[in-house]
């Protein structure tokens, strides 16, 4: 019997995915958890800034959101969003920033929708938009994405492009005018997805113990290579404790 929660597995998973010398730009919820994670785990010299402009804040407790005023506790500086999206399109910076993004929906390009549901002049349901994420999809080095493995949320076509993935494929980037980034990872309450280096369409990439590849695929709206796939590691008793001790102490994100 498995002696962590999904929540707790995508947060370490997350944190795998960032390294020494990544710039991590992150909002809110399981993102800033993964980015705490990293710096306490295995990333200790990365870098956090948020959109607000605080950038290398010494984050003792979980901010609960991001002009919280945890979130500029101790900042190598406090700027303002010209000050945060400078660093992402700076040709010098730009190149170490990771973002964490979510959406309500993606599809096999790993274009995010979070704008509408349905048609954009009668949506079934309106969303708050881009706010900042198309910035982020355009001039990072590479996203990493949050998603709920849900049929409904893994969609051949978007109801709306909010924000850039791979677009349609290997040039889609590069005829955009876009930089050489775009999403690295996948990460979901099941599996975690990858994007294949030629066609840059998403595959399975590592199954979350006990789940199969069979519900995986099953809960998206579209086909993707399975051939690939493995489990992934579950969370390390090291990683639990700094997780669940030291980043989020009070459980306010991991509950």
């Amino acid at each position: 019997m498995q002696d962590y929660t999904l929540k707790e597995m995508m947060a370490v998973v997350a944190a795998r995915e960032i390294h020494n010398g990544d710039i991590i730009f992150c909002g809110t919820g399981i993102s800033m958890l993964a980015a705490m994670a990293a710096k306490n785990i295995s990333a200790p010299d990365c870098v956090i800034f948020f959109e607000t402009g605080a950038i290398d804040s010494l984050l003792e407790e979980v901010p609960l959101a991001v002009a919280d005023s945890r979130v500029m506790y101790r900042t190598a500086l406090n700027g303002g969003l010209a000050e945060a999206f400078g660093t992402m399109q700076n040709r010098f910076t730009g190149k170490r920033v990771v973002g964490i993004l979510g959406a309500a929906q993606i599809d096999r390009f790993g274009n995010l929708n979070s704008t509408v549901l349905g048609d954009y002049d009668h949506p079934a349901v309106r969303f708050s938009g881009s706010g900042g994420a198309n910035d982020v999809a355009s001039f990072v080095s590479r996203t990493i994405i949050f998603m709920k493995h849900e049929k409904r949320k893994f969609v051949r076509q978007l109801d709306y492009l909010t924000s850039p993935g791979w677009l349609d494929g290997p040039d889609g980037r590069k005829n955009a005018g876009l930089s050489g980034g775009g999403p690295s990872a996948v990460i979901t309450d099941m599996a975690v997805m990858r994007f294949d280096e030629q066609s840059r369409e998403m595959f399975l990439a590592e199954c979350y113990p006990g789940i199969s590849v069979e519900s995986v695929q099953e809960n998206m709206g579209f086909a993707v290579d399975c051939s690939r796939a493995v489990e992934a590691q579950p969370p390390t008793g090291r990683e639990l404790e700094i997780l669940r001790n030291r980043c989020d102490p009070q459980r306010l994100i991991l509950g």
